[in-house]
Protein backbone atom coordinates (compact mmCIF):
# COMPACT_ATOMS: atom_id res chain seq x y z
CA UNK A 1 0.00 0.00 0.00
CA UNK A 2 1.15 3.19 -1.01
CA UNK A 3 2.06 6.03 1.46
CA UNK A 4 -0.37 8.91 1.25
CA UNK A 5 2.31 11.16 2.34
CA UNK A 6 3.91 10.88 -1.10
CA UNK A 7 0.67 10.93 -3.24
CA UNK A 8 -0.64 14.08 -4.93
CA UNK A 9 -3.94 14.33 -6.16
CA UNK A 10 -4.31 15.09 -9.52
CA UNK A 11 -6.81 17.29 -10.61
CA UNK A 12 -8.26 15.84 -13.89
CA UNK A 13 -9.40 18.39 -16.82
CA UNK A 14 -12.00 17.18 -19.19
CA UNK A 15 -13.37 18.91 -22.46
CA UNK A 16 -16.23 20.27 -20.26
CA UNK A 17 -13.61 22.71 -18.84
CA UNK A 18 -12.27 23.78 -22.55
CA UNK A 19 -10.29 26.77 -20.79
CA UNK A 20 -8.41 24.58 -18.19
CA UNK A 21 -8.06 22.33 -21.18
CA UNK A 22 -6.31 25.44 -23.28
CA UNK A 23 -4.46 26.18 -20.23
CA UNK A 24 -3.06 23.50 -19.58
CA UNK A 25 -2.45 21.60 -22.44
CA UNK A 26 1.26 22.40 -23.52
CA UNK A 27 2.18 21.65 -20.23
CA UNK A 28 0.77 18.13 -20.46
CA UNK A 29 2.22 17.33 -23.54
CA UNK A 30 5.85 18.74 -22.40
CA UNK A 31 5.91 15.31 -20.04
CA UNK A 32 5.86 13.44 -23.47
CA UNK A 33 9.54 13.05 -24.53
CA UNK A 34 10.38 13.39 -28.26
CA UNK A 35 12.69 13.10 -30.78
CA UNK A 36 13.84 16.33 -32.31
CA UNK A 37 14.15 17.10 -36.08
CA UNK A 38 15.08 19.69 -38.20
CA UNK A 39 13.57 19.92 -41.64
CA UNK A 40 15.04 21.10 -44.54
CA UNK A 41 14.40 21.88 -48.11
CA UNK A 42 15.16 25.05 -50.39
CA UNK A 43 12.95 28.38 -51.75
CA UNK A 44 12.65 29.14 -55.05
CA UNK A 45 16.19 30.48 -55.90
CA UNK A 46 17.65 27.34 -54.27
CA UNK A 47 18.56 28.82 -51.28
CA UNK A 48 18.67 26.62 -48.23
CA UNK A 49 15.39 26.99 -45.64
CA UNK A 50 14.46 24.77 -42.74
CA UNK A 51 12.73 24.63 -39.46
CA UNK A 52 13.11 22.77 -35.89
CA UNK A 53 10.10 20.13 -35.59
CA UNK A 54 9.08 18.21 -32.74
CA UNK A 55 6.04 16.59 -34.23
CA UNK A 56 7.47 13.95 -36.54
CA UNK A 57 6.86 10.35 -36.39
CA UNK A 58 7.01 7.29 -38.94
CA UNK A 59 3.67 6.64 -40.55
CA UNK A 60 4.18 3.48 -42.65
CA UNK A 61 6.09 0.77 -43.42
CA UNK A 62 4.88 -0.20 -47.14
CA UNK A 63 5.16 2.29 -47.93
CA UNK A 64 7.79 4.00 -46.42
CA UNK A 65 6.18 7.14 -45.16
CA UNK A 66 6.90 9.44 -42.60
CA UNK A 67 5.09 12.64 -41.52
CA UNK A 68 5.14 16.05 -39.43
CA UNK A 69 3.33 18.41 -38.59
CA UNK A 70 4.08 22.11 -38.90
CA UNK A 71 2.92 25.31 -37.67
CA UNK A 72 1.01 27.46 -40.19
CA UNK A 73 2.56 30.48 -39.74
CA UNK A 74 5.57 28.60 -40.84
CA UNK A 75 7.72 30.48 -43.29
CA UNK A 76 9.41 27.05 -44.18
CA UNK A 77 6.37 25.36 -44.81
CA UNK A 78 5.16 27.31 -48.43
CA UNK A 79 8.89 26.00 -49.75
CA UNK A 80 8.27 22.57 -48.94
CA UNK A 81 5.25 22.42 -50.12
CA UNK A 82 6.11 24.20 -53.61
CA UNK A 83 9.36 21.96 -53.27
CA UNK A 84 7.55 19.29 -53.10
CA UNK A 85 10.87 17.22 -51.05
CA UNK A 86 12.35 17.72 -47.72
CA UNK A 87 14.92 16.21 -45.72
CA UNK A 88 14.23 15.30 -41.83
CA UNK A 89 17.68 15.47 -40.06
CA UNK A 90 17.39 13.83 -36.93
CA UNK A 91 19.47 15.57 -34.33
CA UNK A 92 22.52 14.46 -33.01
CA UNK A 93 22.21 15.06 -28.56
CA UNK A 94 25.60 17.16 -29.25
CA UNK A 95 23.27 19.39 -31.76
CA UNK A 96 21.06 21.44 -29.51
CA UNK A 97 22.85 24.75 -30.97
CA UNK A 98 21.34 23.96 -34.03
CA UNK A 99 17.76 22.91 -32.61
CA UNK A 100 17.57 26.36 -30.98
CA UNK A 101 18.68 28.26 -34.03
CA UNK A 102 16.36 26.79 -36.76
CA UNK A 103 13.02 27.55 -34.59
CA UNK A 104 13.83 30.99 -34.75
CA UNK A 105 12.27 32.75 -38.08
CA UNK A 106 13.68 35.24 -39.40
CA UNK A 107 17.64 34.86 -38.93
CA UNK A 108 19.92 32.93 -41.50
CA UNK A 109 19.42 29.68 -39.91
CA UNK A 110 22.42 28.48 -42.16
CA UNK A 111 25.14 31.06 -41.40
CA UNK A 112 27.71 28.21 -40.47
CA UNK A 113 26.10 25.20 -40.44
CA UNK A 114 27.71 22.59 -42.76
CA UNK A 115 25.84 20.91 -45.01
CA UNK A 116 25.60 18.63 -48.37
CA UNK A 117 22.50 18.38 -50.82
CA UNK A 118 20.34 15.51 -50.68
CA UNK A 119 18.65 13.49 -52.92
CA UNK A 120 16.82 16.09 -54.07
CA UNK A 121 18.96 18.66 -53.07
CA UNK A 122 17.42 19.62 -49.69
CA UNK A 123 20.07 20.28 -47.11
CA UNK A 124 21.25 17.32 -45.05
CA UNK A 125 22.94 18.82 -41.72
CA UNK A 126 26.34 17.63 -40.94
CA UNK A 127 26.60 15.60 -37.80
CA UNK A 128 22.57 14.65 -37.67
CA UNK A 129 22.30 10.93 -35.95
CA UNK A 130 20.16 10.39 -38.98
CA UNK A 131 18.85 12.03 -41.94
CA UNK A 132 15.81 10.74 -44.41
CA UNK A 133 14.51 12.43 -47.84
CA UNK A 134 11.28 12.50 -48.94
CA UNK A 135 8.88 13.61 -51.52
CA UNK A 136 5.55 15.30 -50.34
CA UNK A 137 2.63 12.75 -50.61
CA UNK A 138 0.49 14.49 -48.52
CA UNK A 139 -0.82 17.60 -46.49
CA UNK A 140 -3.69 18.50 -44.93
CA UNK A 141 -4.15 21.14 -42.81
CA UNK A 142 -5.54 19.96 -39.20
CA UNK A 143 -6.43 22.42 -36.28
CA UNK A 144 -3.16 25.31 -36.45
CA UNK A 145 -0.99 23.15 -38.04
CA UNK A 146 -0.59 21.08 -41.42
CA UNK A 147 0.04 18.01 -41.66
CA UNK A 148 2.75 16.76 -44.21
CA UNK A 149 3.44 13.32 -45.32
CA UNK A 150 6.39 12.43 -47.11
CA UNK A 151 7.97 9.30 -49.18
CA UNK A 152 11.10 8.01 -48.23
CA UNK A 153 13.26 8.36 -51.13
CA UNK A 154 16.92 7.76 -49.19
CA UNK A 155 17.89 7.21 -45.61
CA UNK A 156 21.06 6.59 -43.34
CA UNK A 157 22.50 6.56 -39.95
CA UNK A 158 25.36 8.74 -40.93
CA UNK A 159 27.07 8.29 -37.54
CA UNK A 160 27.44 6.55 -34.05
CA UNK A 161 26.03 9.53 -32.19
CA UNK A 162 22.87 9.54 -29.68
CA UNK A 163 19.91 11.39 -30.80
CA UNK A 164 18.53 14.22 -29.10
CA UNK A 165 15.22 14.58 -27.52
CA UNK A 166 12.93 17.04 -26.07
CA UNK A 167 11.36 16.70 -22.55
CA UNK A 168 9.66 19.08 -20.32
CA UNK A 169 10.64 22.43 -22.25
CA UNK A 170 14.50 20.87 -21.71
CA UNK A 171 16.74 19.35 -24.70
CA UNK A 172 18.14 16.17 -23.20
CA UNK A 173 20.42 12.78 -24.51
CA UNK A 174 19.11 9.68 -23.83
CA UNK A 175 20.98 7.52 -20.96
CA UNK A 176 20.87 3.82 -20.44
CA UNK A 177 18.89 2.65 -18.12
CA UNK A 178 20.53 -0.42 -17.01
Amino acid sequence: MPDNSTVTELRSITAADPVGVRVSFREVLAHFCSGVVIVTSSNGSDAPVGMTVGSFTSISLEPPLVGFFAGRTSTTLPHISARGHFCVNVLAEQQRYLARTFANSGADKFAGVEWTAGHHGSPRLSGAHTWIDCTVSAQQSIGDHDLVVGHVDALAVPGDSGPLVFHRSIFRRLEDAS
